[in-house]
């Protein structure tokens, strides 16, 4: 198995949204530059500079654009296919400080100076945030479980029942969710937030700041709070001493040098992007050099969209069916930010999630269109909906929507089942996460020939055959004792979510600790679909590997499923590889851990933690399964939140 750090630490620079390619081999640095690059060598006073980040960026396009490059063996580096523009070229690379910006254009050769760092605290600045929260003390696997405050505890409080619960809440899963821990914002206590009687006190306030604080607070809160806040605190506090981390990140190796970033600013100063889109996944060559859709999800109901070709960017007003749907800019604000003060910056009643494009063009988004208690009639007990039928639902958070770029006509649609990220089947038809205890799908045949959203839609409740007789009948409901008659409806709900190319099943990640990978088989009547459960293997003696709490998720087209685990992990199940039964009453989760093979995400481990994994806290993954990255067919790619970087498996 091989690891490539496909984008490395060059997003340190902040941009809205990153454009990856290889540009195959070492060939193309011996070119001179042609009249839409530039071209040079990097040196310093140590000689040639290999596997550092070239930088160009410029004002002068209609978005902030830039392009980053890394050097070869030798030095070398090449900028191309530069839109006609000045720019500001800068050498950035770990071991170093940035060099001083020198002004270019598309056809020169450019020989840069990169310029050693003078001292270790000096290049630790350019290290990701991994290599400083990796620093971060976690509580000793002998503190669990909790038995509650000494003396007649152990002090630990008794909702933390193991270390590896414990890390999953510090990374993936709680205090990692929506932003980066370790980079210089969150390292260190700035004096704008306040005058504080220690650094435990100035996190507690910090994580009731802004209008995301409830989600802050949320998560602190399913850990012991004030053992957490106390551990953070001293975490800054060693920081701010001049402690350094204890690991140092490796250059840009082998392929990895051959990556090309093309970056544009290409939203607002209030808004973020969520996610984007570009193409039909099942069909990478719609909207071929077309326009990229983003996701501000609760900053702004202005969906961004930015033009690769032109540089230029514009907004698509993503519309709601009833005036009262709720607004982020209700969020309430505990502590005023930094930053924005109490202004509320966000303003979303979509809060759009996840685009994606179908085979026609249109891009369709998880996205609310009404208030989450006005459910329609025909999502209720009492409807004639075969879903209804077989499980009524009486709310949800989230629906869908589509954009079609030729009418310009944004149309929301209402779901019964609520919405989270999205994708095609051959089929056509729409799987949808985030439904809560259902999985939701949208028919776009159905659709398209009636605009009927009722008949385009259904759902399914997500239930085992614990009973093993092969069909869904009567079912025991969340939390109790297994019934041998009956089957047993779980409790998760569906995250990530990945029709299966190879037999037309759906997968999809439960996040939680210690969280699963569900397999639904639509058959013949979707809306009595079986689901299969399958856990990581936490403490399984036959693992070779423990690993827990999936997030998110993709396929292969061959059915093998990837997985972001909170355990620091990238994980592979195939289920081809399991050899007890898949139902009955043990196809509990834990029935097949043959099927799961786990590999260490790079990076440290958190100092104080002895198993395997590393302190990444990897939020999403995806299969290219067409080799739109160059690397082959099939090839999972996992987000590295805490590494600046995407990872690729290679050859595992």
């Amino acid at each position: 198995m091989t690891y490539k750090h496909a984008i490395g630490a060059v997003l340190l620079l902040g941009i809205a949204t990153v454009l990856a390619t290889w540009r195959g081999d070492a060939q193309t640095r011996n070119a001179a530059p042609d009249a839409h690059s530039i071209a040079g060598t990097v040196t310093s006073p140590h000689g040639p500079e290999a596997g550092v980040w070239v930088i160009a960026e410029t004002g002068d396009l209609p978005t902030k654009y830039t392009k980053i490059v890394v050097t070869d063996d030798a030095g070398r580096y090449v900028l191309p296919d530069l839109p006609a523009a000045g720019y500001s070229i800068w050498v950035r690379g770990y071991g170093l400080v940035d060099s001083a910006k020198v002004q270019g254009r598309p056809g020169q050769n450019l020989d840069l100076k990169a310029v050693p760092a003078p001292d270790a605290k000096a290049a630790a600045q350019y290290y990701p945030a991994i290599y400083w929260y990796s620093m971060l003390r976690i509580p000793a696997k002998s503190e669990f479980p909790g038995t509650g405050p000494k003396p007649g505890g152990n002090g630990m409080a008794t909702k933390m029942q193991s270390q590896q619960q414990w890390l999953d809440v510090v990374k993936t899963d709680g205090c990692y969710t929506c932003h980066q821990l370790g980079d210089p914002a969150t390292r260190n206590i700035e004096k704008s937030l306040g005058k504080f009687d220690s650094s435990a006190e100035a996190w507690e306030h910090r994580i009731q700041v802004g209008q995301a604080a409830n989600g802050m607070i949320g998560s602190i809160g399913r850990l012991d709070t004030q053992r957490a806040f106390a551990l953070f605190g001293d975490w800054t506090d060693r920081v701010a001493k001049g402690e350094l981390p204890f690991a140092k990140p490796q250059r840009p190796q082998g392929k990895e040098r051959n990556v090309v970033l093309t970056l544009w600013d290409w939203n607002t100063p209030k808004a973020y992007l969520h996610d984007e889109n570009s193409t039909d996944r099942r069909n990478p060559t719609v909207n071929a050099y077309g326009k990229i859709y983003g996701s501000p999800e609760e900053s702004t109901d202005m969906i961004p969209v930015l033009d690769p070709m032109t540089h230029t960017r514009s907004q698509v007003k993503a519309l709601v069916r009833d005036d009262d749907t709720p607004s982020s800019k209700d969020n309430d604000i505990p502590n005023a930010s930094p930053y924005w003060g109490r202004e509320a910056i966000w303003d979303s009643k979509t809060t759009i999630h996840n685009p994606m494009f179908d085979q026609k063009g249109r891009i369709w988004f998880t996205t609310r269109v009404r208030a989450p208690e006005n459910e329609a009639a025909f999502c209720k007990q009492g409807s004639n909906h075969p879903s209804a039928k077989a499980f009524p639902m009486d709310r949800s958070g989230r629906q869908l929507g589509v954009y079609d770029p030729k009418s310009k006509i944004f149309t929301p649609i209402d779901t019964c089942y609520g919405t989270h990220h999205l994708q095609f089947d051959s089929q056509d038809r729409l799987w949808t996460s985030g439904g809560g205890p259902v999985l939701g799908w949208f028919d776009m045949k159905i659709w398209d020939a009636t605009h009927d959203e009722q008949k385009a839609q259904g759902w399914t409740a997500l239930v085992v055959d614990t009973n093993g007789n092969g069909k869904r009948d009567a079912y025991t409901e969340p939390g109790d004792a297994q019934d041998p008659k009956k089957d047993m409806r779980l409790a998760g709900g569906f995250y990530g979510v990945s029709p299966n190319p190879a037999d037309g099943s759906i997968w999809g990640s439960s996040v939680g600790f210690p969280g699963a990978i569900f397999r639904v088989v639509p058959g013949a009547n979707p809306s009595m679909a079986l689901t299969e459960i399958y856990q990581p293997p936490l403490d399984d003696p036959k693992a070779k590997t423990h690993g827990y709490s999936p997030r998110g998720m993709d396929i292969d087209s061959n059915g093998v499923v990837w997985a972001s685990l909170a355990s620091g992990h990238f994980a592979s199940f195939d289920r081809r590889k399991c050899k007890g039964p898949l139902n009955g009453p043990n196809a509990t989760g834990k029935q097949c851990p043959e099927g799961w093979t786990l590999y260490p995400f790079p990076g440290p481990q958190f100092r104080d933690v002895k198993d395997s994994g590393s302190a990444e806290a990897s939020y999403y993954s995806w299969v290219d399964q067409h080799n739109t990255f160059g690397l082959g067919n099939n090839i999972p790619i996992a987000t590295g939140n805490a590494s600046d970087a995407l990872f690729a498996v290679v050859n595992g």
